[in-house]
């Protein structure tokens, strides 16, 4: 039996931080072709609270389409660092959010968040901002 594979991009942007946020949510099959997207407004967030309620979209994504093994990538690096327990956890609404992240995570059999450049993460990047566009 085949596992379901699924490849997760996303992004969180704040303006003013804390200000206008959003998330950018974009999903692949393993073979590259997108099955989903989404820009979602936040209201009034940080940058970082809006980067862990991306990834928090991506798992229940995850979940829903019933993949076995999930590979988010994100450009925030603080939040990578905070998720793999290199980084100590402050913030207690951000301690929160990671707690929902780890519960998330039981829903797979293997899960990877890996840190990628800006640069390759444009599309996430972009659906992030038009959902701040979209409710100015």
């Amino acid at each position: 039996m085949d596992k379901k594979q699924l490849v997760i991009y996303v992004d969180g942007a704040s303006r003013g931080n804390p200000g206008n946020a959003g998330i950018g949510i974009i999903i692949y099959d393993s073979k590259g072709k997108v099955l989903w997207e989404e820009a979602q407004y936040l209201g009034k967030a940080t940058n970082n609270v809006a980067e862990y309620i991306a990834v928090i979209y991506g798992l229940q994504e995850g979940i829903i389409r019933k993949a076995k093994n999930l590979t988010i990538y994100t450009d925030s690096e603080l939040l990578v660092r905070q998720v793999d327990g290199r980084y100590q956890i402050k913030n207690h609404f951000l301690k929160n959010l990671f707690l929902l992240i780890k519960h998330l995570s039981t829903g797979f059999e293997k899960l990877t968040v890996k840190c990628i450049d800006r640069g390759k993460n444009k599309e996430a990047d972009r659906l992030a901002n038009k959902a701040i566009d979209l409710s100015l």
